[in-house]
């Protein structure tokens, strides 16, 4: 479910009638912008690399790095299995790379599951973002973006004399909000 921009709002961008793209449409299409801005933005995060559940209850997880969490405090996970994923409440540190947390319905096995590619565990959600302007616009403009190229033969808009416009789902599809976020990068999801 989108955090920072409702499907109301890209359609009025956008332009389009509930009849023609329905919420969950275009909500998958903001999910899509969320993913791609909120990995270049700062929050406390760190990649989850393998995980166990020794009863339905509970799971463990281990991370990549420390995770500088602490008992009783609700991380965000994703990218690991559904019972896992969403927010939780770490239920006990095992370690500074391992904590367990409570969950519903886990499938039982006390092997260490490798998680690829790794899962994340974060601090809080984009919803620290929620109501900063320039984040929701660069979210809309790449929204804007993926619908376009969704829409398109190839991935490429035509003007009326039937001129192609530039590929809009490239390498700089987040250079153009660059600006936008500045203030908001966080330094280490950059490279070189």
């Amino acid at each position: 479910m989108p955090v920072l921009v409702t499907a109301t709002q890209l359609r009025n961008v956008l332009g389009v009638s509930v009849s023609l793209y329905d919420n969950a449409a275009l909500e998958s299409i903001i999910e899509t912008a969320e993913d791609a801005i909120g990995d270049f933005l700062i929050q406390w995060k760190v990649g989850i690399d393998k995980h166990y559940s020794k009863t339905t209850t509970e799971s463990t997880i281990h991370t990549t790095r420390p995770h500088k969490f602490y008992d009783g405090q609700t991380i965000a996970l994703s990218g690991v299995e559904a019972h896992i994923n969403g927010n939780k409440t770490i239920s006990e540190i095992v370690d500074e790379y391992t904590f367990k947390i409570t969950t519903t319905g886990a499938t039982v096995h006390t092997d260490w599951r490798n998680v690829i590619p790794n899962g994340i565990a974060a601090e809080n959600d984009l919803s620290q973002y929620d109501g900063v302007d320039a984040i929701e616009e660069a979210v809309l403009q790449i929204s804007v973006d993926v619908f376009q190229s969704r829409l398109a033969a190839g991935g490429t808009q035509q003007a009326l004399d039937y001129t192609p416009a530039p590929y809009r789902m490239g390498r700089t599809l987040l250079y153009k909000v660059t600006g936008l976020i500045s203030k908001y990068i966080d330094s280490n999801s950059q490279v070189g």
